[in-house]
């Protein structure tokens, strides 16, 4: 490891506490407190400089993109629709699924593809390709994010989709899977130009979304504010304003306080949970590190830390960073910020990813693209426990192998459902006209979180399962169960 010169890289910012100060390794007050900063998450930061072309503070960053470090070369050749049907298969399998369910749970029930046109800012004429996928509307509506990024696939939308109707059905949501997006990289367009795809795109996808038909929520590569542009369009089509159509939107356009950290937040939880109840270990005592610094990474880096986590190492498109005496997270973000990636950050000895990923730690959160952890790294791997910020980052060959070591993994439908808790209760407090407070909110996502990690705790223990599967079971069953009442139409 060598330390690394200041970068020069220039990036669109993320809504964050960018006019932070830095300071030192901290524990909060009680075991639940957030910083002071996060009453104020929807600030904007300050302009911009050094790029060609600027984004609005507060709407182009994007949420996961830039801090995604690449996909290993094996998973470029794998089907992610592949390996979310095959963890179905095991599961159904040890639940001895009848055929008829199977085969009703492993297709979507709707896709949809688009190509639209963008005028471009030199009065170009751009097509774009774009999707949006339904898994499953047993429970009640689809959920589930936009994603604006150059490897967005239909195959990717299906597993996105299938993943998120298990996450809702874990948390006894009433809502089934979704996902979409568009083939773009958001860095590249202007302001103007992202509005323009943004509603474009929504136009073209409005037969299959709405508040009582289909949720999204930001995703990789987007935010709040494209959220907002999303709902405006869908709103002028309707001609009155429907706030409940999108989740993740700014406060100002009723959006949720809390929303924006709920996901890293919810990580937290769930793994200080999991940490205690099976490893005998407090979080003040342990070590993290963390692949990928978007939304999801940096929020979680910044929780753990404040409830006295040491972050050991964090990675992002640029690179990776290591000090084992902790990093600050609110400082590298900072920095990262500035400059468009944590690589170079001059407090810290400089890694690759894959030497990210074989660190050995307590804790792992793959917080970047699914497909990170595969059958080709995962004997690698020295964590203690893994925790999935991410959306299917381990392969089923590499769960084996992370099984076969003593690895505990927390399944991203667990794990990372935080942000989905909080988009639902968005959701509820648009369609009600009645906003909630921070503090009940906060309460409100801990339970639930808390409440279904004990549902699966005690599966694990009735059955001698791991926690994908007995996570996979509940969610399974509650689905099947719907189905059963519901009955096929006609």
């Amino acid at each position: 490891m060598t330390k690394k010169q200041h970068g020069s890289n220039s990036a669109a910012r993320e809504v964050s506490n960018s006019n932070e100060q830095s300071g030192s390794r901290s524990r909060t007050d009680g075991p639940d407190a957030l910083s002071p900063s996060l009453a104020t998450v929807d600030s904007p930061p300050p302009a911009e400089t050094g790029a060609s072309r600027q984004h609005p503070p507060s709407s182009t960053q994007p949420t996961d993109m830039e801090s995604a470090p690449g996909r290993p070369h094996a998973f470029q050749r794998a089907s992610a629709f592949s390996v979310a049907q095959e963890q179905l298969t095991r599961v159904a399998n040890a639940m001895d699924l009848d055929d008829n369910m199977r085969e009703y749970l492993k297709m979507p029930r709707r896709e949809l593809v688009v190509h639209f046109p963008v005028v471009m800012d030199d009065d170009s004429i751009r097509i774009f390709t774009g999707f949006r996928v339904h898994h499953n509307t047993a429970l009640g509506p689809t959920k589930g994010g936009i994603r604006y990024h150059p490897d967005v696939t239909l195959d990717e939308s299906r597993a996105l989709a299938m993943w998120m109707t298990w996450k809702c059905a874990l948390m006894n949501l009433p809502y089934g899977g979704a996902k979409g997006g568009v083939i773009v990289n958001p860095k590249e367009l202007s302001e103007r130009e992202l509005q323009a795809l943004t509603r474009r795109y929504t136009t073209e996808i409005s037969l299959f979304i709405g508040p009582e038909m289909d949720i999204p929520a930001p995703d990789v590569g987007t935010n709040a504010q494209v959220m907002a542009w999303i709902m405006d369009t869908y709103s002028m089509h309707r001609g009155y304003s429907v706030p409940a159509v999108t989740t993740g939107k700014p406060l100002a356009v009723n959006g949720s306080a809390g929303r924006e950290y709920a996901t890293g937040l919810g990580i937290t939880y769930i793994t200080r949970a999991m940490l205690r109840r099976r490893m005998g270990l407090d979080i003040e005592d342990a070590t993290v590190a963390i692949q990928g610094f978007g939304n999801v990474g940096s929020w979680t880096a910044r929780s753990m830390h404040e409830r006295g986590a040491q972050i050991v190492a964090v990675s992002d498109v640029g690179g990776a960073v290591y000090d084992e005496r902790g990093l600050d997270p609110r400082h590298l973000k900072h920095y990262a910020e500035e400059t468009g990636t944590v690589a170079g950050y001059p407090r810290a000895d400089t890694l690759t990813n894959e030497e990210l990923l074989a660190l050995k730690v307590d804790v792992l959160v793959p917080a970047a693209l699914e497909g990170q952890i595969t059958g080709e790294n995962a004997h690698k791997i020295n964590a203690r426990v893994i925790a999935e910020g991410a959306n299917g980052p381990t392969t089923p060959e590499a769960d084996r192998i992370l099984e076969d070591k003593g690895a505990l993994i927390i399944p991203d439908i667990l794990c990372n459902a935080g942000g989905v808790v909080v988009s639902y209760f968005e959701w509820v407090q648009d369609l009600q006209a009645f906003s909630w407070d921070e503090s009940d909110i906060r309460h409100q996502m801990k339970r639930k979180l808390l409440d279904n990690l004990d549902e699966v705790l005690a599966i694990t223990v009735q059955t001698n399962q791991d926690l994908r599967t007995a996570a996979y079971t509940i969610a399974i069953q509650r689905i099947v169960d719907a189905v059963k009442y519901r009955g096929i139409y006609p």
